[in-house]
């Protein structure tokens, strides 16, 4: 009778024992996986419309299947996207609307490059991108996607190549470095093929590690490095719920600071593979202790983590560690006052527009406020009785009324400096319309750079106008009483004083919000400083006002007056969206894909991943 698939059989009646010479051998660690020289490998890259799945197409496919380093056959095809192609990627790739008209669309194609690809580990360079392209494709068209394993060749390159190697993983970098037979150009088959020639050339990387099965290559691709591991411990004590993280480092200085809407979730992140960020992976080395402050809901959590960044400045936080260095455009105080660039608000000393992240932006706006009126732009403080003064050639070219020498009255001026003023408290219109029309009038003669350039300073004057009148509408208000629905029947409560946010809490399905008001209203806290001036930083009234502005959330209560300024920038909504849709094909050719190689990639010796921290790779 012949025994059960998988159980060894036992000795039969009557049957002879084993010989002392018999001898079972266990199979190697190496017999348990797949040769890497057994593996078929599908090399595949794609062209496309445009970056993302969701509004672009796919324009060709490219694929060469390997195995042991020998080639068994290629694939290529154009594919009609159903829509004409964009100029610039036509420029880029070389693939034209019209070399697309007669190519069969992708759900023509689709079976047939899923059957070339059948029982293979797909390879691509950036995966997630040809992949997810693949994928969206399959689910438009009804194709079940395969499960089959993939390598990103990007991924190994940055786990198997250092910086002083090649300056980044783009494939346009690796291909001369590995002296690929084919160089990439921007079409599917060609790139497929010197990817080939780079995962070979990494492959070559792999012996030396002892790294000769998929399986292996699959663990390096997902290591996790020793001192990261060793310190999972630190997020045992962390809730869940939403709240504010922070990493202290030897002597409980915060090296970082962050948020989430689930803290022992994003806290245990930090000890995985998925997170590759070189400064973060040092951050988490140096750091001895994970402080979990928790808050009611996610509001309360980024005005803390806003507040903690601004106060303690940690090195490995970028944003909002520097408050203070914002800008802003001021319209002084004086007979004659004049436009300046300064650091803060002093109430009482002028009209203040802004802020601006940086000089350049300030600059800009000041441009186009010039280009408008003609406010002075001389530095020297000017008085009603400076009349002795020569005109500077700004005033011969009307860009000026030259009230240095008397040629202006007080008045006179004054009628001009309320523009800006008026459009800075409620009605830009008076300022932006003259800029419009000089746009208009610079692209009929052909001018594009110069009306392209007052474009763009235009467009920086009426963000920063907008900017302003917000804030202002939410810091006039004494206090404001928000309620936003948790998605449990419960609401989650926010009170806000002056554009501050001073209390936060929870009203669980089954409790009244009314009932919890009183409560929370009680242990608020009482913003510091004139009533009339607002009591919280631009950034964090920003918050406040955009979880105001989410769907679903409730104005309970307020004590004075929410309006937005009337007629306010409204009208020049659409001329935002043209500008920004205009500055996103302004540079089509920039790879906005992050390739780059770590800062201290894992050094792979045996299988075992050793990293040192502060050693250069």
């Amino acid at each position: 009778m012949p025994s059960s698939p998988g159980v060894l059989p036992g000795p039969r009646a009557g049957a002879a024992a084993p010989s002392p010479a018999t001898r079972y051998e266990q199979a190697t660690i190496d017999e348990l996986g797949t040769p890497l020289s057994a593996v078929t490998f599908v090399v595949v890259d794609l062209e496309t419309t445009g970056g993302s799945p969701t509004d672009s197409a796919i324009t060709e496919i490219g694929a060469v299947k390997v195995r042991g380093g020998e080639v068994l056959g290629e694939f290529q095809t154009l594919v009609d996207p159903g829509a004409e192609i964009p100029p610039y990627i036509s420029v880029l790739t070389g693939i034209t609307s019209s070399m697309v008209a007669a190519a069969p669309r992708i759900g023509t194609v689709l079976p047939a490059f899923l059957e070339f690809a059948r029982g293979a580990v797909l390879v691509a360079h950036n995966a997630p991108f040809d992949i997810g392209f693949l994928k969206a494709a399959c689910a438009e068209n009804g194709f079940a996607w395969p499960p089959a394993a993939s390598v990103d060749t990007a991924v190994l390159a940055r786990r198997l190549l250092t910086r002083d190697e090649v300056p980044n993983c783009k494939l346009a970098t690796l291909a001369p470095y590995f002296s690929t037979s084919t160089q990439p150009c921007h079409r599917a088959l060609a790139d497929a093929r010197a990817t080939v020639d780079v995962l070979h050339g990494l492959f070559e990387r792999l012996g030396p590690l002892g790294i000769t099965t998929l399986e292996e290559l699959s663990s390096l691709t997902r290591q996790v490095d020793p001192e990261r591991l060793r310190k999972r411990h630190l997020a045992d004590d962390v809730p869940h719920g939403p709240g504010v993280y922070v990493f202290r480092g030897p002597k409980d200085e915060p090296l970082y600071v962050g948020t989430s809407t689930d803290l022992r979730s994003r806290v245990r992140s930090y000890f995985s593979a998925g997170e590759q960020r070189s400064r973060i992976t040092e951050m988490v080395g140096l750091a001895q202790r994970v402080e979990a402050l928790p808050c009611a809901h996610d509001l309360e959590a980024a005005v803390r983590e806003l507040r903690l960044i601004a106060q303690h400045k940690p090195r490995y936080n970028r944003r909002s560690r520097f408050p203070e260095r914002a800008l802003w455009l001021r319209l002084t105080e004086e007979p004659f006052p004049r436009l300046s660039v300064v650091r803060r608000v002093r109430p009482g000393a002028g009209v203040f527009l802004g802020p601006f992240p940086d000089r350049r932006a300030a600059g800009a706006a000041a441009a186009a406020v010039h280009e408008a009126l003609p406010l002075r732009q001389c530095t020297a403080r000017l008085s009603p009785r400076s009349t002795g003064n020569t005109a500077c050639a700004l005033a011969g070219m009307g860009r000026c009324g030259a009230p240095c020498t008397g040629a202006q009255t007080v008045e006179q001026y004054a009628r001009i400096a309320a523009v800006f003023r008026a459009a800075v408290a409620a009605d830009p219109r008076e300022l932006v319309a003259p800029l419009l029309r000089r746009v208009d009038r610079l692209a009929a003669a052909e001018r594009f750079e110069d009306a392209a350039v007052l474009r763009d300073r235009i467009a920086v004057l009426v963000r920063a106008v907008r900017r302003r009148q917000r804030l202002e509408s939410l810091a006039g208000v004494a206090e404001l009483v928000l309620a936003r629905p948790d998605g449990e029947g419960g609401w989650q409560l926010s009170v806000v004083r002056r554009g501050r946010l001073v209390a936060a809490g929870n009203a669980p399905r089954g409790t009244s919000v009314r009932g919890t008001l009183p409560d929370l209203l009680a242990t608020a806290e009482t913003p510091v400083g004139p009533a009339d001036e607002p009591a919280a930083s631009v950034d964090e009234t920003e918050l406040v006002m955009r979880w105001i502005e989410k769907p679903g959330t409730r104005l309970v209560q307020v004590q004075g007056t929410l309006a937005c300024a009337a007629p306010g920038t409204g009208a020049y909504s659409g001329f935002l969206a043209r500008v920004e849709a205009g500055r996103a094909e302004r540079n089509p050719f920039a790879d906005g894909r992050s390739l780059s190689t770590r800062a201290r990639p894992d050094r792979v010796t045996g299988g075992r991943v050793a990293t040192r921290l502060g050693s250069p790779a």
